[in-house]
């Protein structure tokens, strides 16, 4: 680094033993890519734009609607009806200069896949579809990428760490996806806007631990229930 901004900017993390000079330095060369700049995304891109990561790439292809808004916090009224891509992209731009943004307005699929995560040290999913979570996992255990995991519907949501330093991944705890018709969906039972940045800043401290090379906890899947306040884990 070496510039006096940079140190400021920074202190607080740097100032942290388990971080250091050297931890910011990694974040600040990292390249991390967010799927979705919805309501997992959103906290996602805001904490780790915070932390300085150095590329930061999201992938999107949907526009801001105004019922997003109660938990999309990177957009704004002034959003709605432009993409949320282009939205999170102001929003990072306004936040932290120095992070090189990369815009994907796409929807990641079987023809895209590989060739869009292969950039990226850290993959974040913050999709809200079972076809997109398994095609992302199957692509990082392909091209051998650590995958940070995220769901959320209406008070619960989990979170898991695949496919990191020979670790297991998504189809080793859930094999096969379920028929999508069948489960329901925030669009049907809502979400309460809090819940997705809880779970997103739990995914952006993963994203960060991995990235300064700290521990986190593998084979193993966090349940969190908002509403009694419960936290369990499952190992598998």
């Amino acid at each position: 680094m070496g510039k006096a901004d940079d140190l400021s900017r920074y202190s607080r993390q740097i100032f942290i033993e388990e971080i250091g000079l050297e931890g910011q330095k990694k974040i600040i060369a990292s390249k991390v890519l967010v799927i979705g700049a919805g309501g997992l995304g959103s906290p996602v891109i805001q904490y780790l734009s915070a932390a300085g990561v150095g590329m930061l790439g999201v992938a999107d292809f949907d526009l801001v609607e105004l019922h997003n808004l109660n938990r999309q916090i990177i957009h704004t009224e002034n959003s709605v009806g432009i993409s949320k891509v282009k939205s999170a992209e102001k929003f990072v731009q306004n936040l932290n200069h120095q992070v090189k943004f990369v815009a994907i307005e796409e929807k990641i699929n079987e023809s895209n896949a590989e060739n869009i995560l292969s950039t990226y040290d850290v993959i974040i999913d913050g999709s809200d579809n079972f076809s997109t979570r398994y095609l992302v996992n199957d692509t990082c255990v392909k091209l051998n990428k650590t995958l940070v995991y995220g769901s959320i519907l209406g008070f619960s949501g989990q979170i898991a760490v695949f496919n990191h330093n020979g670790s297991k991944n998504l189809r080793d705890i859930f094999p096969e996806p379920p028929f999508e018709e069948d489960l329901p969906d925030c669009d049907s039972l809502g979400v309460l806007g809090t819940l997705p940045g809880i779970i997103g800043s739990m995914m952006a401290l993963q994203a960060l631990k991995i990235i300064t090379s700290l521990p986190v906890y593998l084979n193993q899947l966090t349940l969190v229930d908002t509403m009694n306040w419960r936290f369990q884990t499952i190992d598998f």
